[in-house]
């Protein structure tokens, strides 16, 4: 199984929100293992800009604390899995996990109405 894991972190820990944060850690797996990992800083959020920039890079998964459903459906379109309400655990641990096979969405840890653009998050 090959495929570029990323994560969106603010302060170097998971994002709530993937539209609003700091950097992605991006992060290689080869044959069920961790090659590789690196934090890309995204360029300005607009609505659709993340996974367009996230498929650019050659991402097929993403996990994350939440999103909204709009982003959900564009990382759809582009063939990149999407796990969000993951546990706020290590970065590695998050791929460890979806590495076994494990990896489960659980609560978005950000909901809010497409068109309000301010984004009001529940953390």
């Amino acid at each position: 199984m090959n495929r570029k894991i990323a994560i969106p972190t603010t302060g170097g820990a998971l994002s709530a929100h993937f539209g609003h944060c700091e950097k992605f850690a991006i992060y290689v797996v080869e044959d069920d293992r961790i090659v590789s990992h690196e934090m890309i800083t995204p360029p300005p959020h607009e609505p659709g800009s993340h996974p367009r920039f996230l498929r650019e890079l050659g991402c097929n998964v993403i996990i994350g604390g939440g999103m909204g459903q709009r982003a959900q459906d564009l990382f759809a379109q582009n063939n990149i899995q999407v796990f969000i309400g993951v546990p706020n655990v290590s970065l590695e641990q998050l791929v460890e996990t979806y590495i076994a096979g494990e990896m489960k969405s659980g609560d978005n840890l950000c909901n809010h109405d497409e068109d309000d653009h301010n984004h009001s998050c529940n953390h």
